[in-house]
């Protein structure tokens, strides 16, 4: 589609405003915030608020559904189908689910259509298949006794989402657990909640019974907390922040010691070696990875690790990458770099540049603001060199377009930065040597080692991360751990 023709559907837009709880558009208690698209600064729309009496209203329904509703005792492959149906039904709403994305989130519409809705339907559809090939174990016993241990449906899933996938993330967590048999309830991000309010009535619409999937927007403060206190929750998947991610570790010790698993921060190394089979493609890459997204990645390549030889030159083909990308309105299919999710988002992005200065990185291009006219959010790609390995740019997560380059004279002291973070979602490698390949992604402490590209993969691997990144996995047979218990039955003969 032309821009001319996202403009115009943007024009009759008319999202979904309301929860979605037992299967019934609820407004709650009257309550209301406004979603400001960051490409203009407008606001899109006002959505429902939900306080604690919304989450327990949801709660309450998936708890319903899940101790006397038909999804946890229907056969899997039944709820396989469904979950089948949900993913085509996605693809039908391909255009207006990326259209959502793109105005709440700021990202381009390009990439909501063809990477976060491929992603997602890819999600549902993976899911489905996979939800009747669930297997229990026969473990060998003495011959006077039978020993038999099933899988079952942990019961009520808590999921919170962040606003830079927001569909994608979604659906790594609803899809295993509905295809485990599980409830949810999804507490979208306030900055990105109506595709998820979208995606909710799309899932009634596939035959996901009243109460499975329950949809309440709302801030963390209040419509998070409430999700994480209450005791009628079995399980709380999030994805955000490390120091949000803390906070829900305490909630569970503070109500019934609920199952929480984390997807947290990240401040990726991306160490490129004098060896690597294609300098040009690696420095290509390494500027895809920081300014996809805007950086509004957890996984974003944010710390550019070269060796001193190839240091310049590396840098420079990064710096003219950066300079040709196109910002602009994120409705145009031609904009290759859209806007940060907001202003106050904006806002924290610049501090860390100013921080950056004033702790000696040399700015080599970007960091300023852009498009100021426009209303929206916008910010030059940024890269810094000469950064310090103690200093904020090197340590902290910018979570916006902005690259810090680090030399090294040597494996080991690559290594060494790589891993010197508090830090240990993804990393990547560029080498043509298959010995130093493997020794150096068993040394890196990264859930994902990317070797000669990065962000590839598909669902058939897990994700996540180590130390402050979080714990368990997304995507994978691995995630359907999260949302089952192990039941042991041993029988007598």
């Amino acid at each position: 589609m032309t821009h001319e023709d996202w403009l115009h559907r943007a024009e009759t837009l008319r999202p979904v405003t309301t929860h979605l709880i037992d299967g019934a558009d609820e407004a709650g208690g009257g309550a209301a915030f406004a979603v400001v698209s960051p490409r203009d600064g407008r606001v899109l729309a006002e959505v429902a608020d939900a306080g604690a009496a919304e989450v327990d209203a949801a709660v309450a329904a998936a708890r319903r559904a899940f101790d006397h509703g038909p999804w946890p005792r229907l056969a899997p492959a039944e709820r396989g189908r469904v979950l089948l149906r949900l993913a085509d039904l996605l693809e039908q709403h391909r255009a207006e689910l990326a259209l959502t994305v793109s105005l709440e989130m700021g990202k381009p519409v390009t990439d909501a259509h063809d990477i976060e809705l491929r992603a997602v339907i890819n999600t549902f559809r993976w899911y489905g298949g996979l939800a009747d090939k669930l297997t229990g174990e026969a473990p060998h016993t003495a011959p006077d006794a039978l020993a038999l241990v099933t899988r079952e449906p942990a019961g009520v899933v808590g999921a919170v989402v962040p606003w830079n996938f927001p569909l994608t993330l979604a659906g790594w967590k609803i899809a295993p657990a509905l295809a485990a048999g599980c409830t949810v309830v999804l507490k979208p991000s306030e900055h990105s909640p109506l595709s998820a309010l979208r995606l909710g009535r799309i899932g009634l619409e596939a035959g996901l019974p009243p109460g499975v999937l329950n949809i309440v927007a709302g801030d963390g403060p209040v419509a998070g907390r409430a999700l994480g206190l209450h005791p009628d929750v079995d399980v709380l998947a999030f994805t955000g922040s490390t120091a949000v991610g803390r906070q829900f570790l305490h909630y569970a010790a503070d109500s019934n010691l609920k199952r929480v698993w984390l997807e947290l921060g990240g401040k990726s190394p991306n160490i490129i070696l004098p060896d690597a089979p294609d300098l040009d493609r690696a420095a290509a890459t390494a500027a895809w990875g920081i300014f996809f997204n805007q950086g509004e990645m957890c996984t974003a390549p944010s710390r550019l690790l070269v060796h001193r030889s190839i240091a310049e030159q590396v840098t420079e083909a990064v710096v003219a990458r950066a300079r040709a990308l196109r910002i602009g309105d994120p409705l145009d299919p031609a904009t290759e770099l859209g806007a940060l999710v907001g202003e106050s988002h904006l806002g924290r992005v610049l501090g860390h540049v100013g921080t950056a200065l004033a702790d000696g990185a040399r700015l080599r291009t970007g960091g300023a603001r852009f498009g100021v006219d426009t209303g929206g959010s916008y910010l030059e790609p940024t890269v810094f060199d000469q950064v310090a390995p103690d200093s904020r740019l090197a340590r902290e997560e910018v979570f916006g377009p902005v690259l810090a380059v680090q030399a090294f004279d040597d494996l080991d002291e690559a290594v060494a930065l790589a891993n010197a973070t508090e830090y240990g979602l993804a990393a990547g490698l560029w080498t043509s040597d298959l010995s130093t390949a493997h020794l150096v992604a068993r040394t890196l402490r990264a859930g994902t080692v990317w070797v000669n590209c990065y962000e590839e993969g598909d669902l058939s691997v897990p994700f996540g991360g180590m130390k402050q990144s979080g714990n368990g996995r997304d995507k994978s047979a691995h995630a359907l751990e999260k949302y089952t218990e192990l039941k042991t039955t041993w029988i007598q003969l």
